[in-house]
């Protein structure tokens, strides 16, 4: 039995930018009693980052130091047998995800991260869903900016509408941020291998074609939206794997209806800044198809640095979602500080938190945060200091 297990948490990567971030934000703000840890290769970086957090919080200064790798399997595999939940914020996923994705999904251990990258979240499916299934555990990916307010936005929207009846929603992000090395790194290993992410994709809805979906129906809309209806600007498709989250959450969930459609959008106040978008997309596409290109590109998003903390004080991100169905019609809003690092850290506690110490619905496998933890993790989030509101009904 998990229970049974000397951690509740292990933070694995606790020595890169977000991994600290997370770290200082668990020896802030851990429910009482949480007995956590961290873990990774380098015992001296972990022994100074055991060193920050004791001066923010003096019960810290004994925390336990776990060696884990994930080139040693068998270290990754002991990490997962000694606590309840994982926290990983070691990527590119691609490269470094799987041996503890593996091993959790052995271990009935529960598991959070924070990737972005489609590629790696169906081949993690396809591998260890059916497996921690049976052992119980819950696989939980995208739980930063990827994917938390577009996932839980959508459900707390669907749960102001009607039930039983087709909804649609659409949703509008807006953001002032610089993305993180890491994220840098999976936009580049993504676009490096259209492919294999057209595969992994194909592969996994084969996968699940004889799940009983009761006659449910559910879409991703790819309509564009030149204008948006909410706040007076431009839209973009987003290349994100939030519409997928979100498409998994609501075929998991009843509640969202005999047929659900949902739209995912950037939105810009200036079309000058929306075909710029497009010309750096597409540029940045190109580049990593170009395999020294793609070697330059990569030395400018290297993981493990981030801005400072002042520079992140002024950033911010907000998602407006529209939801109609059964006649009503609904604005809402998720919204909070620097998306990229302050509140993805929080985002990602909260949902080890969350998974360690909250009652919650009886899933496992590979599960979204929507389907495992709902309306307690939006809790939780709401009192951290993310806003979910509703902005106007009709």
């Amino acid at each position: 039995m998990t229970g049974d297990r000397p951690y509740d948490i292990v933070l694995f990567g606790a020595t890169g930018f977000t991994g600290a971030l997370t770290a200082e934000y668990l020896a802030e703000h851990a429910d009482p009693g949480t007995r956590w840890a961290l873990a990774g290769r380098n015992r001296a970086k972990l022994e100074a980052v055991r060193d920050r957090l004791a001066a923010l919080n003096p019960a810290c200064a004994d925390l336990p130091l776990l060696h884990a790798d994930t080139a040693d399997v068998g270290s990754v595999g002991e990490l997962a047998r000694t606590t309840r939940v994982v926290i990983t914020t070691v990527g590119p996923y691609l490269e470094h995800g799987e041996p503890l994705v593996a091993a959790c999904a052995r271990a009935g251990t529960d598991y959070v991260d924070l990737a972005g990258e489609p590629t790696f979240v169906d081949r993690m499916y396809l591998a260890y869903h059916e497996e921690a299934v049976r052992t119980g555990a819950r696989l939980v990916h995208s739980c930063g900016f990827d994917s938390i307010p577009a996932d839980l936005g959508v459900y707390f929207t669907v749960g102001q509408l009607p039930e039983g009846v087709p909804l649609h929603v659409e949703g509008f992000v807006r953001a002032r941020f610089a993305p993180s090395g890491g994220t840098v790194q999976s936009i580049i290993g993504m676009f490096a291998d259209v492919p294999g992410m057209l595969r992994a994709e194909r592969d996994r809805r084969r996968a699940e074609e004889g799940h009983d979906d009761g006659g449910r129906r559910v879409r991703v809309a790819r309509s564009p939206l030149p204008r948006t209806r909410v706040t007076g600007g431009w839209t973009l498709p987003a290349p994100t794997i939030d519409p997928q989250v979100v498409a998994r959450s609501a075929r998991a969930l009843d509640r969202y209806g005999p047929d659900f459609t949902y739209g995912h959008h950037v939105a810009v106040k200036h079309l000058a800044e929306a075909a710029g978008m497009v010309a750096g997309a597409g540029t940045l596409l190109a580049l990593a198809q170009v395999p020294p290109a793609r070697s330059l590109l990569r030395r400018f998003g290297v993981p493990g640095g981030g801005p400072s903390e002042e520079r992140r004080a002024r950033n911010w991100f907000n998602v407006t979602f529209v939801g109609e169905g059964g006649g009503r019609r609904v604005v809402t809003e998720v919204a909070g500080g620097d998306p990229g690092y302050t509140e993805t850290a929080r985002m990602l506690a909260e949902s080890a938190l969350c998974l360690a110490h909250d009652d919650l619905p009886d899933t496992s496998g590979q599960v979204t945060t929507a389907a495992a933890m709902g309306d307690a993790l939006i809790g939780r989030l709401a009192r951290a200091g993310l806003a979910f509101r509703v902005r106007s009904t009709g």
